[in-house]
């Protein structure tokens, strides 16, 4: 019984003497019953300290548990960020290589061809060098005819060479003849130009390093894309004094052309592209290219070198040229700026070394 109750009921009755017959009995039924509750209560509350211990180890496991996972989760999210990254890297390389491949296709193609063309130009010269030789031999016998035949032949026969004479118009003949060789000969050397320039531009030996004149290489890319230019914009050249620069020649053309064909493509109608070169120092020297077109946005400006980006519309433009060009000039140890203002136009310049940085070139 609860020592409470007990001494409550033993103060009322008088004691444990005093009381009735079988309350003792009811009295330890009713201590038992007390002492079965308080074992049960204490079985009760060791099992929910067992429990509660039991629920904290579990929230404690499934803690390091989430955590784990919240780790795990992360480092995959990470990985796959990586991964991604890496693909697009692959892609753009690949992309790039692919663009390179086939300007190196191309170049190979545009040399065979220039080289064929050269064969027929060559003879066809050396002909009409003959021809001229020919023609003139034929004018001085004719004269030599016409002067003798006048003491030796009757009026009636001057009357009829006199007629063929004006039928075949022999004096504007004799004149337009030699003109005609002349121009001939002209337009042949103009085509051989061109073909020399197309082969100096489309040089195959592009993994040779060698000391090149720029100026030559910007003539004949100049002259390889003239169709571009000719009806967009006027030329301007405004050459300073270069060294010449050790480099790979037809790679630096490839930027050229591409930085000549952007500033014709910028020109909406007719403007103006001028191309200055110079020397910072003796150690380097610098070629710009600019034009008076659209420009470009100040929210582009830092993306144009990226792959792939482009303003043009699509169809129009790979998004690589730029970037192709960014990645030659690093090649070769130098940097690419631009400036640009809306509505004005856009300037490129392209500063190298004189000196090949082997080190950066060959880590590219």
């Amino acid at each position: 019984m609860h020592p409470l109750l007990e001494r409550q009921i033993n103060r009322c009755l008088g004691g444990a003497d005093g009381l009735p017959v079988g309350w003792k009995d009811f009295f330890a039924a009713v201590g038992d019953a007390y002492a079965q509750g308080d074992a049960d209560r204490r079985m009760v509350e060791r099992s929910l300290d067992e429990m509660s211990h039991e629920l904290t180890e579990r929230n404690r496991d499934l803690r390091r548990e989430l955590e784990a996972r919240r780790v795990t989760e992360t480092a995959l999210l990470a990985e796959k960020a990586e991964q991604t990254a890496l693909i697009r890297k692959l892609e753009e390389a690949h992309n790039q290589l692919l663009q390179s491949e086939k300007l190196a296709s191309i170049g190979q193609l545009a040399a065979g061809v220039a080289h064929e063309i050269n064969n027929p130009i060559g003879f066809v010269n050396s002909n009409l060098g003959t021809l001229a030789e020919y023609v003139d031999s034929l004018l001085t016998v004719l004269t030599a005819y016409e002067t003798e035949c006048s003491h030796c032949v009757s009026q009636e026969i001057h009357q009829r060479i006199d007629a063929v004479r004006a039928a075949v118009e022999i004096d504007y003949l004799r004149k337009d003849i030699g003109l005609l060789l002349v121009e001939s000969r002209e337009g042949l050397a103009r085509v051989k130009r061109i073909v020399q320039d197309l082969k100096d531009f489309s040089r195959v030996d592009a993994g040779e390093w060698e000391w090149a004149d720029l100026h030559r290489g910007l003539d004949s890319t100049l002259n390889v894309v003239n169709n571009e230019i000719k009806y967009k914009a006027d030329l301007v050249k405004e050459y300073g004094r270069l060294p010449q620069v050790e480099c790979l020649a037809s790679q630096l053309n490839q930027v050229f052309m591409n930085l000549v064909v952007n500033a014709a493509h910028a020109i909406a109608e007719r403007g103006t592209i001028t191309i200055r070169t110079g020397t910072l120092d003796e150690d380097r020297v610098w070629i710009e290219i600019a034009d008076t077109g659209s420009g470009i946005a100040p929210e582009n400006l830092k993306r144009i070198f990226d792959p792939f980006f482009t303003t043009k519309p699509v169809g129009q433009g790979t998004g690589l040229g730029l970037s192709l060009s960014y990645g030659i000039v690093r090649k070769h140890g130098g940097h690419l700026e631009v400036k640009s203002e809306p509505g004005v136009g856009t300037a490129f310049k392209v500063i190298l070394p004189v000196r090949a940085a082997r080190d950066l070139a060959s880590a590219q």
